[in-house]
Formats: structure tokens, sequence, C-alpha cells
């Protein structure tokens, strides 16, 4: 049941409005690279427990993609992210008017409704380990309630690195 219901968060949350943009070295062949780690000095912004939903998740999904995590990969994992809060764009609109013959006034305003959110933006480097360069980003621009449940947290990071994701290796439809 707990898998559902994060399956359906993460559909929910997929379908609302994370934005992900890519960069790349064109010269790679990202088909020589078939095992990972994580970047030994990992300093994400993040507390504990988002860092390891994020690796846990990364595991899983970098694992259905047929890469290995390995204690000497091709590729290290590095990332962070830049947080600030902000209140929810969700208002009701409350509004007078009046007029008559050639003369009309009106007032409106919004009461915003739903809380905070904060707005995150994660960064995902993947790292050559060879040659020490940065061979791939991603940056994933995306908004979680500011009193999220560890149950909607992993629905947010489960969205967002399947998006993330998606678009690895690059070129690839």
């Amino acid at each position: 049941m707990k898998l559902l219901t994060i399956f359906i968060l993460s559909i929910f949350l997929v379908s609302c409005g994370t934005t992900v943009a890519v960069d790349y070295d064109k010269k790679i062949d990202f088909s020589k690279y078939n095992s990972y780690n994580y970047f030994p000095t990992i300093d994400s912004g993040l507390n504990e427990l988002d860092d390891n939903r994020i690796m846990q998740i990364t595991d899983s999904l970098m694992q259905q993609r047929g890469f290995i995590k390995s204690k000497t990969p091709q590729l290290y994992i590095n990332f962070f992210a830049r947080e600030n809060l902000s209140n929810s764009r969700n208002t009701i609109g409350i509004g007078i008017g009046g007029g008559g013959g050639n003369l009309g006034v009106g007032v409106s305003g919004g009461i915003p409704i739903g809380g905070k959110v904060i707005n995150q933006q994660l960064t995902i480097d993947f790292i050559d380990t060879e040659k020490d360069d940065l061979v791939w980003q991603a940056v994933a621009d995306g908004e979680m309630k500011e009193r999220a449940t560890p149950l909607q947290k992993e629905a947010y990071y489960i969205a967002v690195i399947q998006k993330i994701l998606a678009k690895y290796p690059p070129g690839k439809k």
C-alpha cells in the first residue's frame, strides 16, 4: 500500500511543474559508462535524511538502467541543492465592484492558501573518474510543501530524479 501511495504521489508531482535542464560534453561516448558511485565528499546543502533519500532513489533508478555501483566506478555522482521559501501561489480571490452609468469602481485581492512552499533547485553532476571531468549535468527546478511528510518528500524526489535520469544518456529518446 505504501508503494502504491508513493507511486500515485510521484505521478502527481511529475505532472506538476518540475523542469529539468541538461548540459553535457558532446565529445563523450556515454555508452562506455556502466559503473558509478557517489562523490566522496558530497555537500548537498540538504539534511542527511534527504541525502539518503536521493541516494537510495538514484541507486534504484541507475541499477534499473543496468549500471553497477562500484568501489572503482567510471562515474562519480555528485548532487547539491539550493532552496528558498516562498508563499504558495494558490490564492482565493475576493472582489468588490460597483458601477452604474458610465462610472465603475472595482477592488480585488487574493488571500494565499496552502501555506509556504520550498522552491528547490537540485543539481546532479556525473563526473568521469579517470579524467576528473564533469561530463553531464542536470538541473531540476521544483517545489514542495514546507511541512512535507517523509512520504511526500520521498514521492517528490522519486518524481524529480526520474525526470532527471530520463535525460541520460544524451540523445537517447
